[in-house]
């Protein structure tokens, strides 16, 4: 599934090719695609003759920005947009198409076909299914390290179930919080109550310096992860331990282990991001 560097890749890639474009119609070709107005039909009338504005991120999601509405786009496992001229031929998968005046196409292609888009009001998308829960955005001035540990510290759970869950922190997936983890020198399987304020903010800092690196990078395509313009990202170049198992670690040569935290698959160098030992109390042996 993308994860928030995948998307604001594609975000800032969409911005560039749609904003300004006005929508004649919509074509949806998979109606469960569209979550929000429950008939695609609806949902097409509506859209038709308004001009995109901009598009936004919000965690995981899109929002397009439009002159009277907004549409919440979730990719999904394989969702994928792309701007194509009305001529070309229409690839397989495709399920939603934007046709603009100007001859251009907004296409929506999506393989395992998980994806949604929602329509609302402007304003009405923050305080509705699915952004309304949403936790922090980590690349924006709210991440702090105090909010951060406010939200997370005093938790009982396993530090890498935490970072996944998006009404906390939103955005980060499975590549990142592995990779992560491994800057902070953090083992997965820590409880947020056992973490110290040294290690919170190793994390803090770990946390926004691989999501910026990630960015930059266009996002990491280990499966089928494309922009909007067909360019794969490139940050699975810089993994140090995401699909690396039995790889060794590029700090001190250990083979990465790999193993199953919250449900997850995990990876960790076991030198670098060691568990440590419970205490005993007085009187066991």
């Amino acid at each position: 599934m993308p994860e928030l560097p995948e998307v604001e890749t594609v975000r800032r890639t969409l911005n560039e090719l749609v904003t300004g474009k006005t929508i004649s119609s919509v074509t949806v070709k998979l109606p469960r695609i569209i979550q929000r107005p429950a008939e695609p039909e609806v949902f097409a009338q509506a859209l038709a003759g308004q001009t995109i504005e901009s598009v936004e991120r919000r965690g995981k999601f899109l929002r397009i920005r439009m002159n009277g509405l907004v549409m919440v786009s979730h990719l999904r496992m394989e969702g994928r947009y792309g701007v194509y001229q009305a001529h070309e031929p229409v690839e397989l998968h495709t399920h939603v198409i934007f046709h603009f005046t100007d001859g251009t196409e907004l296409r929506y292609k999506d393989v395992r076909q998980f994806g949604t888009m929602h329509l609302f009001q402007p304003g009405e998308e923050l305080v509705q299914k699915p952004l309304m829960k949403l936790g922090i955005e980590p690349l924006s001035s709210e991440f702090t390290l105090k909010a951060m540990t406010d939200k997370l510290s005093r938790r009982t759970t396993k530090i890498k179930p935490l970072l996944l869950n998006q009404e906390y922190i939103v955005g980060l997936g499975n590549i990142y919080v592995d990779e992560a983890l491994h800057s902070a020198g953090l083992h997965p399987e820590r409880t947020a109550d056992s973490l110290k304020p040294a290690e919170w903010k190793r994390l803090h800092e770990a946390i926004h310096e691989t999501l910026e690196r990630a960015v930059e990078a266009g996002g990491s395509s280990i499966k089928s992860y494309v922009n909007g313009q067909g360019e794969m990202g490139m940050f699975q170049h810089q993994l140090l331990v995401y699909g690396r198992k039995n790889e060794p670690c590029t700090r001190c040569g250990t083979p990465i282990d790999k193993f199953v935290v919250g449900g997850r698959g995990t990876h960790i160098c076991s030198r670098c991001q060691r568990l440590p030992r419970v205490k005993k109390s007085s009187g066991e042996v």
